[in-house]
C-alpha cells in the first residue's frame, strides 16, 4: 500500500482543490480491501477529470492508478474486463490490437473507466448510449471491505451502474465489446442554424456520431464534427446543411491550433483514432477551461437550443466554445438519458468561476422547461430537491446507497448536496 498525504491537491482543470486528508494508492485487490475496511470516510479518486466535489472526501481518496489493469477479453462473449482506473485511450489501444471495439468513446480518452460510467459520460450518436450502458458486470469493495460482484441482469443492477461513488469502491468492469470498425471524420464550417433545426433529426441522424460546435451567436453554427462508421454501408455526407467542407483541421475552439485532435479530412482510420475528438497521446486545454452540461429529452431538442441562442449575449462572453451532441435513451437509474434519448448542451468555460457559477441559475431557469439534467461531473447549481422529479428512480437510488452503505462511508458534500439533502453523515 502505497499512502501519502494529498499532496497534489487540485483536480484536472484546476479549478477544485480536494479536502480529503490522506491519499492511498493500494497495489492489490487486498490492499484495496482493507484500506475501505479500515476507513471512516472514503472515496475512488479517477482521472481527476470531474468539475466539481464530486469525488473528494472528508477522510480518505483511494486511487486505483497503480493497480494492474489486468485486460481480459473473452472473444467468445464478446467482453472486456479492466481495472476501473484504467483509461479510456490506453484499453481502445488493447482492445484495437486485438481486433476488437467499444461503442464509443468521449471527447477526451484521458478519463478513467470507472470515473467515466459512473457520472454517465457519454461520447455522440443517435444510437448510441452512453459510455455506462455498454457495461455488463461489476466487482465492487462495499463499506463492509467486502468484495460483491454483480452482472447485468441482477438485481438492482441498473441502479449500480452510474453509481456516483456513493455505493463502493468499483474495482473492475466488464464491457460489452464488438469487432473493430474504421471510421472517417469529416468537418464543415459555418452550417446555418435554421436548415439544421428544421430538419434536426436528420442533421443528426447524418453519421454515427454528430458534434455541433457554436458559441451560440450568429446564425450559423462554428463547426460540425461528423464521424461515419465506415462498416455501415452509408456513405459519408459531402454536403452538411449549407456548411463549408474543411480543408484544413480544426480544434473546437476557435483560433487553437488542431495538433491534438483526432485525423479529420475524411481519412479512414480505427475507431480507436477517430470516436474521441482528443488524441490520448497529449492532453488539450489542462488547466484553461471550466465545464457544464445539461441533458435535455430528445422532444424538447428545437426548443432548448432555441432557449439557448436567446441566452447568447449572456452566455458568449465567458464561453470558449459549447457542442452540442446527442445519445440514445438507457435503463440505469441516475444517467441522464434514463428512459429517454436526448441531446447534451456542452458548455466550456473560460477559467471564470464566479461569474460562470452567477451565470448557471440563470441557464438552468431556461431550460427547466425541457426538464434538463445536469452531468454529475461538471459544475450546476441545482440540488436534491430540484434533481428528484428528474429522474423516475431517484427515491430507489437513495434506499440503494443507504442500504449499501448504512453509515454513510461514502459519502461525501457533493452526494449530501445532490442526492441526500441532507448532511445527517457527521464530515
Amino acid at each position: 500500500m502505497i499512502e501519502e498525504q494529498v499532496r497534489d491537491r487540485l483536480n484536472w482543470a484546476g479549478n477544485y482543490e480536494y479536502r480529503a486528508r490522506t491519499m492511498e494508492h493500494p497495489t492489490s485487490l487486498a490492499e484495496l480491501q482493507r484500506a475501505v475496511a479500515g476507513a471512516s470516510r472514503i472515496r475512488a479518486l479517477g482521472s481527476r477529470h470531474s468539475f466539481n466535489d464530486i469525488a473528494d472526501s472528508p477522510g480518505t481518496l483511494v486511487s486505483l492508478d497503480v493497480l494492474d489493469p489486468g485486460v481480459e477479453i473473452d472473444d467468445d462473449a464478446l467482453t472486456v474486463t479492466v481495472a476501473a482506473g484504467l483509461r479510456y485511450g490506453v484499453l481502445a489501444e488493447h482492445l484495437q490490437r486485438r481486433g476488437f471495439a467499444i461503442h464509443n468513446l468521449a471527447s477526451l480518452p484521458h478519463i478513467s473507466v470507472g470515473g467515466a460510467i459512473a457520472t454517465a459520460t457519454h461520447g455522440s450518436g443517435d444510437a448510441n448510449g452512453n459510455l455506462a450502458t455498454a457495461v455488463v458486470g461489476l466487482e465492487l469493495v462495499t463499506a463492509s471491505g467486502d468484495v460483491l460482484t454483480v452482472a447485468k441482469g441482477d438485481a438492482d443492477f441498473d441502479g449500480m451502474v452510474v453509481n456516483l461513488g456513493a455505493l463502493g469502491v468499483v474495482h473492475r468492469v466488464t464491457l460489452r465489446i464488438e469487432p473493430s470498425f474504421d471510421v472517417r471524420q469529416d468537418v464543415f464550417t459555418d452550417v446555418p442554424w435554421d436548415a439544421v433545426l428544421a430538419d434536426y433529426d436528420a442533421a443528426t441522424s447524418s453519421a454515427y456520431s454528430v458534434s455541433l460546435f457554436t458559441d451560440w451567436s450568429g446564425d450559423t453554427i462554428g463547426q460540425a464534427w461528423l464521424k461515419t462508421r465506415m462498416d455501415s454501408g452509408t456513405p459519408a455526407p459531402r454536403t452538411f446543411y449549407g456548411g463549408v467542407p474543411a480543408d484544413r483541421a480544426y480544434h473546437p475552439v476557435p483560433g487553437v491550433a488542431a495538433d491534438h485532435c483526432t485525423q479529420q479530412l475524411g481519412v479512414p482510420g480505427p475507431w480507436s483514432d477517430r470516436l474521441a475528438h482528443f488524441r490520448l497521446a497529449f492532453t488539450p486545454s489542462n488547466g484553461e477551461e471550466l465545464q457544464t452540461e445539461y441533458l435535455v429529452g430528445r422532444e424538447h431538442a428545437v426548443a432548448a437550443i432555441e432557449a439557448m441562442r436567446a441566452l447568447a449575449p449572456r452566455l458568449t462572453p465567458l464561453l470558449q466554445v459549447s457542442e452540442v451532441r446527442s445519445m440514445a435513451a438507457d435503463d440505469l437509474w441516475m444517467s441522464n438519458n434514463h428512459q429517454r434519448a436526448g441531446i447534451g448542451l456542452h458548455f466550456t468555460w473560460k477559467p471564470l468561476q464566479p461569474e460562470v457559477e452567477a451565470l448557471l441559475p440563470e441557464v438552468e431557469s431556461a431550460l427547466a422547461p425541457f426538464g434538463a439534467r445536469p452531468h454529475w461531473g461538471k459544475l450546476f447549481a441545482a440540488d436534491a430537491a430540484q434533481l428528484a422529479p428528474l429522474y423516475p428512480r431517484f427515491e430507489d437510488f437513495r434506499a440503494l446507497a443507504r442500504r449499501m452503505d448504512p453509515e454513510g462511508k461514502f459519502r461525501n458534500v457533493f452526494l449530501d448536496r445532490t442526492v441526500f439533502g441532507d448532511s445527517t453523515v457527521p464530515a
